[in-house]
């Protein structure tokens, strides 16, 4: 009798998303793998491309679904563990697909991972995280059901469905946008299926995937191709870069497995390349795997396969600030306080009331115009203007940015002469004869020499 020595993976859609995610991955024709979905909508289930189903809960909702209460799905599961251990019987490896903020994914999810991760299977949680449209209520149960999936399994993979806006446009179809968010869970499970069958010149097996991934907390899976000039850079730089993903931050990997495909024309300086430039991401400490894989189909491109575990997310890696950082932004708002404001409107000056002060008059802007003011010009008070032909310095024609043309302009426009009004009287209207219509000026004037 000969027993076949290779890993049992295992993928399990819990819910609809989940049914959903297993679904397009049957589609993509990955091999190696196992598909199950479980759900208690056995309407749902009938629409599975795969016949390895778990009507989940069938005394508890007769078929019916779970009417988008948690509690209702984990019960359901509660009730089916008998068929779901019978499932598990000698899987090395399982990944639990779900979405939360429903009724079954958030409420079974976690009950399938703990049957799972207490039978000593690796087991890996993959879920998604509601719209934001979708309301605060559903975000919060969605929060409910990672917390318990997070203490369930032995990494935890999430992703935000509002992320899908960051790569969307407004030609992106509903379902085309779910399928980008179901590539998160390929990409993983083809990264590690790949390393153990494919032939290649380092090969990992099932123990190496196991260190890496074993109890690590949250985790990040990516997958990139490039093609042409710098093409394992480029695919190393896709792998890393999944904008899908929720906020980490690759810096704190504690576990490192990465995959670099090619066809037979891979060189050697683009396995160092690749490998390199994902290094350069993480902790020097990191525990880095490296696998690499020949497929002939690849042939003029490159594919880099990450799997990163033990992450920290980016609001906890930025907490503490650099020492310089934090110094100026104490010292910042001491010196903007002690800038006096400037006033918006102009303030009317308070007279002086000592006896024996005498004030500078005001300019004529500042002072109330008084009844029998009498008017005079500004070139009779203060002498003459200089026109733009006289010849004086240049020296202050560019002074604050100011064009020399442009100040030129400005002095030969006509302006109105400011008035200057003094304490006097204002001066009596002139008296006005009929007969200075008809005769001008400058000819009384004549007639009188």
């Amino acid at each position: 009798m000969t027993t076949e020595l290779k890993p049992r993976i295992v993928v399990i859609g819990v819910g609809g998303a989940g049914g959903n995610a297993v679904d397009n991955m049957i589609e993509s024709n990955l091999q190696g793998v196992e598909f199950y979905v479980a759900n208690t909508d056995a309407q749902a289930m009938t629409r599975s491309k795969t016949q390895n189903r778990i009507q989940l809960g069938l005394e508890t909702t007769s078929g019916l679904g779970a009417g988008a209460k948690p509690e209702i799905g984990e019960a359901a599961a509660e009730e089916s563990l008998e068929d779901i251990n019978e499932v598990l019987d000698g899987v090395h490896m399982v990944f639990v697909a779900a979405g939360m903020g429903g009724g079954t994914g958030t409420g079974a999810a976690p009950v399938i991972a703990k049957a799972a991760h207490d039978r000593g299977i690796l087991t890996i949680g993959v879920i998604t995280k509601p719209f934001s449209f979708e309301g605060t209520h559903r975000m919060k149960t969605a929060d409910g059901g990672l917390e318990k999936m997070r203490a369930a399994v032995d990494t935890l993979i999430v992703v935000p469905n509002q992320n899908l806006f960051r790569i969307a446009n407004e030609r992106t179809t509903f379902a085309e946008a779910f399928r980008m968010a179901d590539d998160v869970l390929y990409c993983g499970v083809k990264g590690i299926t790949d390393l153990m069958v494919m032939p290649g010149l380092i090969n990992l097996d099932f123990a190496d995937v196991r260190t890496i991934m074993k109890g690590m907390g949250t985790a990040m899976m990516g997958m990139g191709e490039g093609e042409g000039e710098g093409r394992a850079m480029e695919a190393a730089r896709s792998a890393i870069d999944n904008p899908l993903l929720d906020d980490i931050s690759l810096k704190g990997a504690k576990g490192v497995l990465i995959n670099i495909t090619g066809g037979y024309d891979m060189t050697l300086f683009e396995l160092d390349e690749a490998a390199n430039e994902i290094r350069r991401q993480v902790d020097d400490d990191a525990n880095i795997i490296l696998g690499s894989t020949f497929e002939p189909e690849l042939e003029g491109r490159i594919r880099v396969s990450v799997v990163a575990a033990g992450l920290e997310d980016m609001e906890t890696a930025e907490l503490v600030p650099a020492p310089a950082e934090t110094v100026a932004a104490v010292e910042t708002p001491s010196i903007v306080t002690k800038i006096a404001p400037v006033p918006t409107t102009p303030v009317e000056p308070q007279p002086d009331t000592r006896p024996d002060f005498r004030g500078r008059d005001l300019p004529a802007a500042h002072m109330p115009r008084q009844e029998g003011a009498e008017t005079v010009s500004a070139d009779a008070a203060l002498g003459k203007r200089p026109s733009p032909s006289d010849d004086s310095p240049a020296g202050f024609s560019n002074l604050f940015g100011w064009r020399r043309d442009a100040v030129e302009q400005a002095d030969n426009e006509e302006t109105p002469e400011p008035i200057i009004s003094s304490p006097d009287d204002h001066p009596k209207p002139a008296a006005f004869d009929d007969a200075d219509l008809e005769i001008p000026a400058f000819l009384r004037r004549s007639a009188n020499t």
